[in-house]
């Protein structure tokens, strides 16, 4: 068993339960395909657009990424011609929403400079590499961690590769499927062996119930429709699943465990991380001077 991997958790009242790290993975899935459904990740049309936006949402919020591929597409230079052409001091002004501004640039220009040194300039031809070459490919560009190379792999290319982030992390450690200092291979090697029997989500009826508290998808992009390999699709999905639970559900300081599709078969209660307001103390009387 691998060091950051889980056999089995108690509950708080002490029944030790067997599942495993990787039938919790699939209770996981499955609960979610049921209440969600496919929520259309990665929202973009074409393969350069999820690249430009792994790369601008490191340290960021989605928001952010969206002002700032919303300037490059206006610009006209949301692809890789576009961005090879334009002068970095230029670039550096159209994604300045998305914070660190000058460094996601730079990111953008050499993954470009990247793709002509060993792919011959073409989106189109970089897929093909076998994935474990092109991913280290990917991490050896600076700038560019597993999460961000697994995003462009997945989304842009379609290899079966699962993105693990941080809504991922949290949910599986509050599942008690992997430990708080599980390694990012760690966590996406559980992921995709959980997964690797899993077929696609279908477009299936909801209950009233579920259709009420269900998030807001995104609406179907042409990357997110693209025809893709089972394995490939079923990983894409769990991730979309994991980022919706993480942002309206499960969040860091303050979970919302009993609204959750997947409270009941959490093992424990997470209790809310958020300091405890202070009491407020009664206001001071104010004693009056002996000679009044």
């Amino acid at each position: 068993m691998k060091r950051g991997v889980r056999s089995a958790h108690k509950n708080s009242g002490g029944i030790h339960h067997t599942s495993t790290p990787a039938q919790a993975v699939r209770a996981i899935y499955r609960r979610l395909a049921r209440a969600w459904g496919p929520q259309h990740w990665w929202p973009a049309e074409t393969p350069f657009e999820v690249i430009a936006g792994a790369i601008l949402t490191q340290n960021t919020s989605w928001t952010n990424v969206e002002r700032a591929l919303a300037k490059l597409r206006e610009a006209g230079v949301l692809s890789v011609e576009g961005i090879r052409g334009l002068p970095l001091t230029e670039l550096e002004q159209l994604v300045r929403s998305s914070g660190y501004f000058r460094q996601k640039a730079l990111r953008l220009k050499n993954f470009v400079a990247f793709l002509d040194e060993k792919h011959g300039g073409s989106l189109d031809a970089m897929p093909f590499s076998p994935t474990q070459q092109l991913r280290e490919e990917l991490l050896a560009l600076k700038g560019i961690g597993p999460e961000t190379a697994d995003s462009i792999l997945l989304y842009a290319g379609h290899h079966a590769i699962f993105v693990v982030d941080a809504y991922t992390r949290r949910v599986l450690e509050r599942h008690d499927a992997v430990a708080r200092d599980a390694k990012y291979d760690e966590i996406r090697e559980l992921v995709e062996h959980a997964l690797r029997q899993e077929m696609p989500l279908a477009l299936a009826a909801r209950t009233a119930q579920g259709a009420r508290h269900r998030p807001d998808a995104h609406a179907p992009s042409a990357m997110s429709t693209a025809v893709r390999a089972p394995l490939a699709q079923v990983y894409s999905e769990m991730h979309g699943l994991f980022v919706q639970l993480g942002k309206h559900y499960c969040h860091k300081q303050q979970p919302s465990c009993d609204a959750c599709p997947l409270g009941a078969i959490l093992s424990r209660p997470v209790l809310s991380q958020a300091a405890p307001k202070k009491q407020k103390q009664p206001p001071r009387t104010r004693q009056l001077a002996s000679k009044w």
